[in-house]
């Protein structure tokens, strides 16, 4: 059936992204919520930076992971957001072919990256508990940088695999994306040729990457709670243990999404689950992030109010 759309239809130059299919009062509610969503996220992972770039006792290898962190959020937010609130506005829902590959190679970019990022945090909690000792070295400035760069490398190698990929199909006469932004899923389904490889080149490297990052993660939490355990006093015990809580509550909400959306066959299958998790993972997560590290951190906390002591000081 694709070979005969292939040979029948030209080559699509734009797709129609078709979001949420509701009654107009609908499309400005969500259009609404979805403003207050990125709005916060703004906000806050702004607040965030903002915070630790100010405060020099925030200098530390974990709150320069968790600055980098909040930058990702923004970026990969923003790459989707603005594109999306327009279309719940505007007749106009088209995107051209050019701007959807662009639009899909930054999330790709920044989402991979984040992930990366996420195993990179877990290690340097394993190096701060596991060894304190050696903490200074193993995470020295130069160190942490070579970490992130590392980090955006391999985010960037898996987006251009995927964006390359993704974009190499052919799509004719169809044009209409099920889904409020650019992501392979639905650009699978309305591609006009067959894209077996396709979906098990997004299934492997999807899989691959939550294996390789979920495995450094979860062996430094092995390591981490054999250390704390091994603390005689219940107070200590849970004043280290916590300044982990706050990353593995960020790393099951990120991982959890991402694998129900690309890592399970027969994902494409379900736009409009797709749709609802993309939503979380997209906006949602961006949005928490912050939150989850500025309400359970006791030092971000502390900055927070140093600061607008210091502001009250001047006036």
């Amino acid at each position: 059936m694709k070979n005969e759309l292939n040979k029948n239809y030209s080559e699509v130059m734009e797709f129609i992204l078709l979001g949420f299919q509701t009654s107009p009062d609908v499309q400005i509610l969500l259009f609404l919520l979805f403003l207050l969503i990125y709005m916060v996220t703004v906000v806050g992972n702004i607040s965030m930076l903002v915070v630790i770039k100010i405060d020099s006792r925030l200098h530390t290898p974990m709150y320069f992971f968790l600055r980098n962190l909040s930058y990702l959020d923004l970026c990969y937010s923003t790459v989707i957001a603005p594109k999306t609130l327009a279309t719940f506005l505007s007749k106009d829902k088209r995107i051209s072919y050019n701007g959807c590959a662009t639009q899909f190679f930054f999330f790709a970019l920044f989402v991979g990256t984040e992930g990366f990022l996420l195993a990179v945090m877990a290690y340097d909690r394993f190096s701060a508990i596991c060894s304190p000792f050696l903490y200074t070295v193993r995470m020295s400035q130069r160190a942490c940088v070579r970490l992130v760069i590392a980090s955006y490398i391999c985010g960037c190698i898996n987006s251009m695999i995927q964006t390359g990929f993704t974009f190499s199909l052919r799509f004719c006469g169809e044009n209409r994306l099920d889904h409020f932004f650019c992501d392979v899923p639905a650009l699978i389904k309305i591609s006009c040729v067959d894209t077996l490889v396709n979906e098990i080149v997004l299934f492997i490297l999807s899989a691959l990457i939550i294996i390789t990052t979920t495995t450094i993660i979860l062996v430094s939490y092995a390591c981490i709670l054999s250390t704390v355990l091994k603390i005689s006093s219940t107070h200590g015990r849970s004043k280290t243990f916590s300044t982990c809580s706050s990353h593995i509550t960020v790393v099951s909400l990120f991982y959890g999404t991402v694998f129900f959306m690309y890592a399970q066959p027969g994902a494409i299958s379900s736009p409009e689950k797709n749709k609802i998790i993309a939503v979380f993972y997209t906006l949602i997560i961006p949005m928490l992030n912050p939150l989850i590290y500025s309400l359970r951190n006791r030092e971000v906390k502390n900055a927070v109010k140093r600061i607008l002591l210091r502001k009250k000081s001047f006036h």
